[in-house]
């Protein structure tokens, strides 16, 4: 069997709360184990993955997306003796040596006070050791190439490759929420934060065939699955949009007609999420990166919903965003070359600063609530990623 030692991050400031976290955070494991065979044992501060060898991808690629752990490590566990401690610290740095490791460190937390040798002497000794039995290795503190932790608590842990987590809340504590997601670079990202911070996501996509086509939907379908491996699974509703836009088209000014459509949008996005009990709506706009997102914009669009609309890259420039759809695995789905309905809609000289009130007015005009009933009554469900009931 190996053994993978999680550590937590945020979880350990809930205090009374820590419990209810923790349990969410142990289900959300569960989840992303499913038919590995690892069980999951629970410790003082630490959570202990043991799975069988041949289930160690598929542990190590659910740690990978696991929200809520500080870190992670593939660990050595012994019995609590200094000559037993010793004899690991010397294996794991062989280990190191053989991976082309030059410089290390210790690193020791004692839980345990009755162990024999406390921090330092851990540090120390474990030390002398490593560089009596691994020759060629050097000791580096300030910038080593690896550093080999010991834990002394009900047992001892050893481990020399720590892996970062994702950090954040488990999914799950915060409610469940709607996201607006499209085929760009923003709204997958959008969606990720908030799974970050504990929420569930649902997501609706606004088809509108035959001007946006099979491959868009796809690509929003595959862009769902790869926010779903962090959120453990999406619902995505897909709406088809095609009558109201042909609406907007036809009687709207040509100037208003984004904002009009995302009116639109978030209308039935909100009748979806209250529906599904969701308790937010969630978009990707980030303020002033395209005329729809101008502050003024901003507040037409939300204008008619009553539900929280949360906007967590309002303050990030476009790099920014860029750089974590690289690192969540989003970005090279969302610039393939599949454009959706807003973009083909888009008029080439938009209003800049609209009105709300004037928003609202000329809303109203184009009667859009049985053509947005109708796109909800035709909906298209499916999930994508991991899922959860």
């Amino acid at each position: 069997m190996s053994t993978y030692l999680l550590k937590l991050g945020e979880l350990t400031l809930k205090g009374e709360n820590r419990k209810g976290f923790e349990h969410i955070l142990k289900r959300n494991c569960l989840t992303m184990f499913q038919g590995s065979g690892a069980k999951l044992e629970m410790t003082n501060g630490r959570f202990l993955v043991h799975c069988p060898e041949a289930a160690e991808e598929q542990v190590e690629h659910g740690l990978a997306h696991l929200l809520g752990i500080a870190g992670w490590a593939k660990t050595r566990i012994e019995e609590k003796t200094p000559e037993a401690v010793l004899r690991a610290c010397v294996t794991e740095a062989q280990e190191l040596f053989a991976q082309g490791i030059r410089t290390f460190k210790i690193e020791a937390r004692r839980t345990d006070k009755r162990f024999p040798l406390d921090s330092y002497g851990l540090r120390s000794e474990g030390g002398a050791a490593v560089l009596r039995e691994v020759p060629g290795l050097q000791v580096d503190v300030h910038r080593p190439e690896a550093v080999i932790e010991v834990e002394i608590r009900e047992k001892a842990y050893i481990y020399g490759t720590a892996r970062k987590g994702l950090r954040g809340l488990p999914v799950g504590t915060a409610g469940r929420g709607l996201l607006l997601l499209s085929g760009g670079i923003d709204s997958p990202v959008a969606g990720y934060m908030m799974a970050s911070r504990g929420m569930g996501l649902d997501a609706v996509y606004f088809h509108a065939y035959p001007y946006t086509s099979d491959q868009a939907r796809q690509k929003v379908r595959d862009l769902a699955a790869q926010v779903g491996r962090y959120s453990l699974g999406i619902r995505l509703y897909t709406l088809s949009l095609t009558p109201v836009q042909q609406q907007i088209q036809a009687c709207a000014p040509e100037p208003w007609r984004t904002v009009l459509l995302r009116m639109a949008m978030m209308e039935g996005a909100e009748k979806l999420a209250r529906y599904r009990g969701d308790k937010c709506l969630i978009t990707g706009e980030s303020l002033s990166q395209v005329a729809s997102q101008t502050i003024e914009n901003i507040s037409c669009t939300e204008s008619l919903v009553r539900l929280p609309v949360l906007r967590p890259l309002i303050g990030m420039d476009k790099d920014q965003i860029i750089r974590l759809a690289e690192r969540i695995g989003t970005y090279q789905t969302s610039i393939l070359p599949y454009e959706d309905c807003c973009v083909l809609f888009s008029p080439p000289h938009p209003i800049l600063r609209g009105d709300p009130a004037e928003a609202r007015q000329r809303y109203e005009q184009l009667e859009l609530g049985t053509l947005i009933e109708e796109a909800l009554q035709e909906r298209v469900m499916e999930t994508c990623g991991f899922y959860r009931p």
